[in-house]
């Protein structure tokens, strides 16, 4: 995804940035709205049939559908490491900590992994789930593009455009993520490219996927906060494999009081980094 980290870049204070942006946002939405949710669906993070031996299925996806070789390309650089962490975090039961919509990996709270975005040689990796895009997304929905443009009306309107737009420029990555084999093969190669550096991340998924993957995140020694998305989730195996497919007719949010949360790490990262 291009780097293109320049409108907070043109503000004093992150406070003057924001409204900025925000007024941008309502202007570009009395031209060109984008769709939303009417009201938020009641459906349960996973359902009960789903939740059955939800390890073992997470791991016979991994290996079978890696078909671009993106996760085990990474694997087999360090196997023994990676093979032990994988079985420690298996061994543990749950692979996170949780506080509401944040699933914590590698970290007891959310204060302990804000103290970790003070430090400026670690590498912070933010994340949005393809199915989080607005569907009149310019760069499509299925795919790891996002031009996150502040003066494109729909971007403007974005959460992801927005959060992108206020990530500070050095250390930081941004990805718009299609499959898990993609984000698997990313922080991988993150990893790998980074080495001695601390890489921590903020990512939006469905509650299954980061019940499911967490302990891919743990076996790779990465540090951060997996969001729950809320709305039209995929809560079902059938779901998660049309919706890994790029099927997904539904659209999904960030609820208004952990978007803050997110801006708020965004901030003291930005504030402590530059």
């Amino acid at each position: 995804m291009a780097q293109k980290l320049k409108m907070w870049n043109e503000h004093s204070t992150w406070k003057e940035a924001e409204q900025t942006w925000d007024a941008g946002a309502k202007e570009a939405a009395k031209t060109q709205p984008v769709r939303g949710l009417s009201q938020l669906p009641s459906m349960p993070g996973i359902t009960k049939e789903t939740s059955k031996h939800l390890k073992w299925k997470s791991f016979q996806w991994i290996i079978t559908k890696d078909h671009k070789g993106e996760v085990r390309r990474g694997f087999f650089k360090h196997p023994l490491k990676y093979g032990w962490a994988y079985v420690k975090s298996v061994l543990k039961g749950k692979p996170y900590r949780r506080e509401k919509d944040f699933f914590l990996y590698g970290v007891k709270s959310v204060d302990e992994f804000q103290k970790l975005l003070e430090n400026p040689n670690s590498i912070f990796v933010v994340g949005f789930s393809y199915c989080h895009k607005p569907f009149e997304c310019p760069s499509g929905r299925f795919t790891p593009e996002c031009i996150h443009e502040p003066e494109h009306p729909i971007c403007r309107q974005c959460f992801i455009g927005k959060a992108i737009n206020a990530l500070p420029e050095n250390n930081s990555v941004a990805l718009a993520i299609p499959t898990v084999h993609y984000i698997g093969g990313k922080i991988f190669e993150i990893v790998h490219n980074n080495p001695g550096k601390d890489v921590l991340f903020i990512i939006t998924a469905c509650e299954m996927t980061l019940e499911m993957f967490g302990d891919l995140g743990n076996m790779a020694g990465i540090k951060g906060v997996g969001v729950r998305l809320d709305g039209r989730i995929c809560n079902t195996m059938k779901a998660f494999e049309l919706s890994e497919n790029g099927v997904k007719p539904g659209i999904t949010v960030v609820l208004d009081d952990t978007k803050q949360k997110i801006l708020d790490l965004i901030q003291h990262r930005r504030e402590g980094v530059n």
